[in-house]
């Protein structure tokens, strides 16, 4: 099936996507990979970075999960491919999803508040979480979803002719599209424009070094504070996503860390305030943590959505132990999605939904008490 070329001038495609929630168009699959010859789709292939031959096979070394693939088996991301005895990436220039996001929607709170992201995701992803909002493109390959024709140089065109200053990678697992990522990013920094990484943090130290940068910002979720409930929701594991996290406030991109409190899986107050000790006592004081409400959904449709009075309980706990800049996420109508002034309590932005109705903060710090308030503001 051919790719779409993408037509921003129209902006049919982009109002579609502003009116769905989650800024995601899933688009009917076709032919599988055993059907379609490599000729078909070079155009989207790339040799990939950080591979290593084995004995075995063919060693990814991107993420954790290190595949060792032999001729023309598929990675667990479901993105890579061994040909002739090198591993390519199949995700490249060839988006399924593709919208124009407020900033919040990532969520970055203190990253260039009320701004636009130009967001793109291809198929795949190197986890599997059960409760996964977007699994009709992350748990599939590229050669399985309708994909636009949108390549690095005109990822950057397209952000700049809508007036985005971010371009965010996102709603599937960037590190599976690494090389599209990598090659988009280094184009928008000599353009100007910022890069947005939404991520699981399931990758390994030397890729993400690399890709920090040229990554402006990142929202990591950090799924769990037990390492076997970490395994058992999303096949990850916890020390590898810490570490990244480490590594990211070590390299200087703004960060800030979503923790989707899912009932019965990780709502345990406990652990909660293990990971928010955790947080605190690492250099994490002064990054943002989002709680986010979980809603029935992919193979934990059974389970009732989570109370709000626990996920209060859980900033409660944050803000206890030192967290300056707490948020709960996914409750509509809910006050603590504002930012408050750490110092003095003054109201400095005020959200309605992904809206900013108020913005307080001037040259980077608090409109009355005049401290500094961390963000990346202009």
């Amino acid at each position: 099936m051919p790719k779409r070329e993408f037509d921003c001038g129209k902006r049919i495609f982009l109002k579609k996507c502003l009116a769905f929630s989650a800024g995601v168009v899933t688009l009917p699959g076709h032919t599988v990979l055993n059907s379609i010859g490599y000729e078909e789709i070079s155009g989207n292939w790339r040799l990939a970075m950080f591979q290593e031959g084995t004995p075995r096979g063919v060693m990814c070394m991107i993420c954790p999960n290190e595949c060792v693939l032999k001729e023309g088996e598929i990675s667990q991301c479901n993105n890579r491919i061994v040909r002739d005895s090198k591993l390519y990436s199949m995700a490249f220039g060839n988006p399924c999803s593709v919208a124009i996001d407020p900033v919040e929607k990532k969520p970055l709170y203190h990253f260039l508040p009320g701004s636009r992201a130009f967001s793109i995701a291809t198929a795949g992803c190197n986890l599997a979480c059960l409760n996964c909002q977007n699994w009709t493109i992350s748990q599939i390959s590229p050669t399985k979803t309708r994909n636009y024709d949108l390549m690095p140089d005109r990822v950057v065109e397209e952000a700049i002719k809508n007036s985005c200053r971010s371009i965010a990678y996102t709603y599937s697992e960037p590190v599976s599209f690494y090389e599209y990522v990598y090659e988009t990013a280094l184009l928008a920094k000599k353009a100007g424009v910022k890069n947005i990484l939404k991520s699981n943090g399931y990758i390994n130290p030397e890729p993400l070094k690399k890709m920090c940068t040229v990554a402006d910002a990142a929202n990591i979720d950090l799924k769990s504070f037990n390492e076997s409930t970490y395994i058992r929701l999303s096949g990850g594991k916890l020390q590898t996503v810490l570490d990244t996290l480490k590594i990211y406030k070590d390299s200087g991109v703004w960060l800030e860390i979503t923790h989707l409190i899912i009932p019965t899986w990780t709502d345990k107050l406990d652990e909660i305030a293990g990971m928010c000790k955790w947080l605190s006592e690492n250099g994490f004081k002064d990054t943002p943590l989002h709680f986010s409400r979980f809603h029935p959904m992919h193979k934990l449709e059974q389970l009732p959505p989570t109370p709000v009075e626990l996920l209060k309980s859980a900033a409660k706990i944050a803000t206890g132990e030192g967290i300056k800049y707490v948020y709960v996420g996914n409750v509509p109508g809910n006050e603590q999605s504002d930012t408050k002034c750490p110092y003095c309590g003054t109201e400095l932005i005020i959200r309605q939904g992904y809206r900013v109705a108020l913005n307080n903060i001037t040259g980077g710090k608090c409109i009355k008490c005049e401290k500094e308030i961390n963000g990346i503001w202009s």
